[in-house]
């Protein structure tokens, strides 16, 4: 199903610090410490305090999104080691209407040091390579000013609020809705 996708970027995207990367087993660790937070997990399929099984199912469901065609799912990791500080993704479900959605987070001991954005920084670039592609898309709930703040400083802006928009933990939440549009 992949073949309705772009091609996996040959140069790994890049921002500052940090260089977008395939998820490897190697990866168990970051799992590990992001299910550990009490907010990851209400987000996204990782569980809440994970074992190394749980955390390694999640680094495969990573690895699955591009060859099921739903989007790229990258490990944001540190330019020098190579280790993985965080994720970041592109959902591609309305390619076809030029529209993406993207989603991040980041192991709680690796924040506030611009991880975040520039992981999206990266991922936003990488988005523009995508002819097919105009306007990719965050929801952030309006308590998560972290969040908003990651999303401003990698050039989101933020347009609205969508009421009830969305289920987390068993209920309906607002979110703020923040875009980027192609240069």
């Amino acid at each position: 199903m992949s073949e309705h996708l772009p091609p996996w970027p040959s140069t790994p995207p890049a921002h500052g610090a940090v260089v977008l990367r395939a998820f490897g087993e190697g990866d168990v660790h970051l799992a590990l410490e992001m299910g550990e937070d009490p907010y990851i997990p209400l987000i996204g399929s990782l569980p809440a305090h994970p074992n190394p099984h749980q955390a390694l199912e999640w680094i495969e469901r990573q690895q699955a999104r591009f060859a099921e065609g739903k989007g790229f799912s990258f490990a944001i990791a540190d330019v020098g080691s190579g280790t993985a500080l965080g994720a970041v993704g592109l959902g591609l479900h309305s390619l076809a209407a030029g529209r993406a959605s993207a989603g991040y987070s980041v192991a709680p001991k690796h924040r506030g040091r611009g991880v975040a954005s520039s992981g999206l920084r990266a991922l936003t670039a990488f988005a523009w390579t995508i002819p097919a592609l105009h306007r990719v898309e965050l929801h952030i709930e309006p308590w998560n000013v972290g969040s908003t703040r990651v999303a401003e400083a990698a050039g989101y802006e933020r347009e609205g609020l969508l009421r009830s928009h969305q289920e987390i933990g068993c209920t309906r939440r607002d979110m703020l809705l923040y875009a980027a549009i192609r240069p």
